[in-house]
């Protein structure tokens, strides 16, 4: 699953074209479309919006799962980071920080994004989900319930950002080959190895209704 290298002929998903979702950290790239979702009107308005912004904090509200939540941050200041430190939410792990291992993972209009890729301003106006918000311990998400099924997880750092980029995963390929999983998910990285019984935990999760 580490594998990120893939030519445009090969089959399946790439660990960049799958992660289409990722935060790009300028309202420049927002505003060529590359943020998951965006259209040209929301780029430009981000665009306007992020020249008039800091060097001072500025007040953000932020959707996150399904909770609007006030935050005061600097623009430089990454979504993960608020998350993390501002909010409270500290699923997403901060590993990497580097856009490279996919700890970070979210979603972000329902596509999985680094979320220490990205601005927090830039994720204002954006329905954000994170693994808080995917289940709960009464009700876990059927890609959770295989995680622990199947042992898919070690020390854990990883875990989160997996789970986040595999329920986004059976979203969009219900019927994955174990192929498909083995490139879809190749956006995330696991240094204990357990890319086995990841593989196994999306494949059984896969009959079961998967998505976030």
């Amino acid at each position: 699953m580490a594998d990120e290298k893939t030519g445009p002929d090969s089959p399946g998903f790439s660990r960049r074209g799958f992660l289409k979702g990722l935060g790009v950290g300028s309202a420049g790239a927002a505003a060529a479309g590359l943020m998951p979702g965006g259209t040209a009107q929301q780029a430009a308005a981000a665009e306007e919006k992020s020249a008039l912004l800091g060097p001072g904090e500025t007040s953000i509200t932020l959707n996150i799962n399904g909770e609007s939540k006030k935050v005061k941050v600097e623009p430089r200041v990454t979504l993960l980071d608020a998350l993390r430190n501002r909010l409270d939410v500290t699923g997403a792990k901060k590993v990497c920080d580097r856009g490279t291992c996919g700890a970070c993972t979210v979603l972000v209009d329902g596509q999985p994004a680094y979320a220490c890729s990205m601005l927090a301003v830039e994720a204002e106006g954006r329905a954000l989900t994170t693994i808080e918000g995917l289940g709960s311990p009464e009700e876990l998400h059927p890609i959770q319930a295989a995680f622990i099924e199947h042992d898919a997880q070690q020390c854990g750092f990883c875990t989160p950002g997996f789970v986040m980029a595999c329920a986004a995963f059976l979203k969009e390929n219900p019927n994955p080959t174990r192929e498909e999983v083995r490139r879809g998910l190749g956006g995330n990285l696991c240094r204990c190895g357990t890319y086995a019984g990841i593989t196994e935990a999306v494949l059984d999760a896969a009959g079961v209704k998967g998505g976030a």
